[in-house]
């Protein structure tokens, strides 16, 4: 089986790679950014997914039977100081990988990274959030999310591209940058190297969140190619659910040194849902599939990888300085 992977030197597409690999497929990854050590045995190639000629003449070349739409700027407050390129990518991109597809004459199974994002504020009544709950974004980057998924709707309705629409909550792991557990795992890092004090700095610590481990999407992404239906929308995520705090105390006895929390206004977010989990339900019912690592097992997993990670920078460092003199 031939795959594709739009997005594949990101966090999930690197994962993806190695399973479809696994799974004894061909693998062509695509991407603007380094490919990444879990691309190793993939073909790689550089394209922004806003280039028509460059993706329909690699689309046409090879004919893909699954696509992993994965490619976007995922960053909620990136969008807020880049919306116009938020929304070029996220929704512009979407077009023209389906338009691609219409001109090679194509009808590959489409995965589409879809987003919890959608949803926006949630009342507590109506969690965990159903597929059939409105959709309101906080943020740009939502509302690019809500575009990329009707636009895969649409193009199975009118176009009969089978299209899958996962929207994915918190999704976590080693080398994920910028989300609440990489950051708190990055920082706990940096204490043990001395690189901080031994303060802990931390936002909002009571917000909540269904976070899933990057290994169970994955599988969850594969398993939506092959037993969901074609044209509809399903969740994905986690089923417990975390808040900051329970998040730092799965990290404590791990840690190699004692620290403190300290609240840190700067890392407040304006636009934060108190709480973020879906109902998985749906999809569970037709993939069969159920979350396999909690984050008990994560977190120390990001921990460890932020050491290697820190400490191999800080030796490419010193192998590049100038030597002291007395």
């Amino acid at each position: 089986m031939r795959v594709m992977i739009t997005g594949a030197a990101g966090f999930i597409g690197g994962f993806l790679a190695q399973h479809s690999l696994d799974a004894g497929c061909s693998v062509l990854g695509t991407g603007i950014t380094e490919p990444t050590e879990f691309l190793r045995g993939v073909d790689f190639e550089y394209c922004d997914i806003r280039e028509s000629a460059r993706l329909l003449d690699l689309i046409s070349s090879f004919r893909p039977d699954r696509i992993f739409h994965l490619a976007a700027q995922s960053y909620p407050t990136v969008s807020l100081f880049q919306p116009r390129e938020t929304m070029d990518v996220n929704v512009g991109g979407t077009v023209n990988l389906f338009e691609c597809l219409r001109t090679a004459g194509l009808k590959p199974v489409v995965v589409v990274a879809c987003s919890s994002a959608e949803y926006g504020l949630v009342a507590a009544n109506d969690l965990p959030t159903r597929e059939s709950h409105p959709l309101r974004p906080l943020h740009p980057y939502g509302v690019s999310k809500v575009g990329q998924d009707l636009l895969a709707a649409q193009y199975f309705a009118n176009y009969s591209i089978p299209s899958i629409r996962i929207r994915i909550f918190n999704c976590t792991g080693p080398s994920k940058i910028g989300d609440v557990c990489s950051d708190l795992t990055r920082r706990v890092a940096e204490i043990e190297l001395g690189i901080q004090p031994p303060f802990l700095k931390v936002g909002n610590v009571t917000s909540r969140r269904a976070i899933i481990d990057v290994r169970d999407m994955v599988r969850a992404l594969w398993l939506a190619a092959e037993r969901c239906e074609a044209g509809d929308v399903y969740n994905v995520g986690a089923n417990q659910i975390y808040s900051v705090r329970e998040l730092i105390d799965t990290i404590r006895p791990h840690s190699r040194v004692n620290f403190s929390v300290q609240q840190d206004p700067a890392l407040m977010r304006n636009c934060d849902e108190p709480v973020i989990a879906g109902d998985i339900s749906k999809f569970q019912s037709c993939s069969g599939w159920t979350p396999d690592i909690d984050l008990v097992k994560t977190m120390p997993d990001m921990l460890e990888w932020w050491r290697n990670r820190l400490v191999s920078h800080s030796q490419e460092q010193l192998a590049g300085a100038e030597p002291l003199h007395a």
